[in-house]
């Protein structure tokens, strides 16, 4: 991640930046209609019907157990259509349902104060920890919470400590893990590690933390396990796999979003009186967007583009393709980095960075 801007822009042509991307927000939440009612609403149905096909899959490939190479390949499609299913679910549906990008509709089905997502983290604390606190403050060291998620070191101007060593091992641990991470980022995990808050003043957080927790591990891993009876263990194991792809896929699109060559950092102190305009400009040069093709881009949530995103958060996603091009070419006349690579150039830029930073650096400064 670099640090200093890379461009020279005048604070007029900022402001005329923010306006036109102003002028792009309200042209497109204009134009909401009918067509984006039946996109969202077909990503639901879909959804829930590799879901369903995938238990019926998972299920029916149970008595084909003697036969060994069928029954793998019957489980294999069942697991697949499933992780897939939960993927959808928390990508291009809860993520963006909970972000409140299709209030507008009006639907109490489809509305960010009703909907729970196959999560264990309670969609109450995804809105503050994530909507509030990572899209007010994005790429602020001290002040957003996704910069390393406090855990790992993904900037040269974060401070080295011995534990950092450890980075890539708890790194991968992260990737297997995700929803449990992400169950955990509400709580101000630095605060209680510096004894600036007692675990005691997070009892309610906890609390919700808890019981979403006991809701997935009943759902998953007791009670459709249950169904098949003497079959329980290949039940488990398959939901077990689905989740561990869903989080393998969220972690990598997320981080492909924020840590590859070319994302910078702020200070504090960078954006004092930050001007809307100036907003937009950090959110431009603090995300990342991937190259792709339609069905990856909606396997990601659309968050492929993490740009427009971050630009743009209640807009909804399906949005974002149409709306790329003409950022990308805003950012070209006005001279600021529109950052776009490959799934592998991003995954990777970003790994390296990861274990480049587990070891020993001097901090860089960061411009006042």
């Amino acid at each position: 991640m670099s640090h200093s801007l890379p461009i020279t822009i005048d604070d007029e042509a900022i402001e005329q930046f923010g306006r036109e991307l102003d002028a792009i927000q309200r042209e497109v939440k204009a134009s909401l209609g009918e067509a984006d009612r039946h996109y969202i609403r077909r990503m639901i149905r879909l959804q829930r019907g590799l879901a369903f096909g995938g238990r019926v899959a998972i299920f029916a490939s149970l008595p084909l157990m003697p036969v060994f190479p069928l029954f793998l390949g019957v489980i294999g499609a069942g697991t697949a259509a499933l992780g897939i299913a939960k993927i959808l679910e928390n990508m291009e549906i809860g993520h963006n349902v909970i972000h409140g990008q299709w209030d507008w509709m009006q639907d109490p089905e489809i509305h960010s104060s009703t909907w729970e997502w196959d999560n264990v983290c309670p969609a109450d604390q995804w809105k503050h920890s994530h909507n509030v606190v990572h899209h007010t403050w994005t790429n602020v060291l001290g002040k957003d919470r996704d910069v390393g998620y406090e855990i790992l070191r993904v900037s040269d101007q974060q401070p080295w400590k011995p534990a950092h060593l450890l980075q890539p091992a708890y790194n991968a641990l992260l990737a297997v893990m995700f929803q449990w991470g992400v169950a955990l980022h509400d709580l101000d995990v630095t605060a209680i590690r510096n004894g600036e808050k007692a675990l005691a003043d997070e009892k309610a957080k906890l609390a919700g933390i808890g019981r979403k927790v006991r809701k997935q591990l009943l759902k998953d891993y007791v009670l459709w396990p249950a169904l098949a009876g003497p079959w329980f263990l290949p039940v488990l194991l398959a939901n077990l796999v689905a989740n561990l792809m869903r989080n393998l896929w969220a972690y990598a699109i997320i981080f492909c979003g924020h840590f590859p060559d070319g994302a910078h950092v702020f200070t504090e102190a960078q954006i004092q009186g930050e001007t809307r305009g100036r907003w937009y400009l950090r959110q431009v040069l603090g995300s990342c967007n991937i190259t792709g093709g339609k069905t990856f881009h909606i396997l990601s949530g659309n968050l492929s583009h993490q740009i427009e995103h971050h630009l743009f958060p209640d807009l909804p996603s399906n949005r974002y393709p149409e709306i790329a091009p003409r950022v990308q070419a805003l950012c070209e006349r006005h001279g600021v980095p529109y950052n776009r690579g490959s799934f592998a150039r991003q995954l990777g830029t970003t790994l390296r960075t990861i274990f480049r930073l587990a070891l020993p650096s001097r901090p860089k400064a960061l411009p006042a």
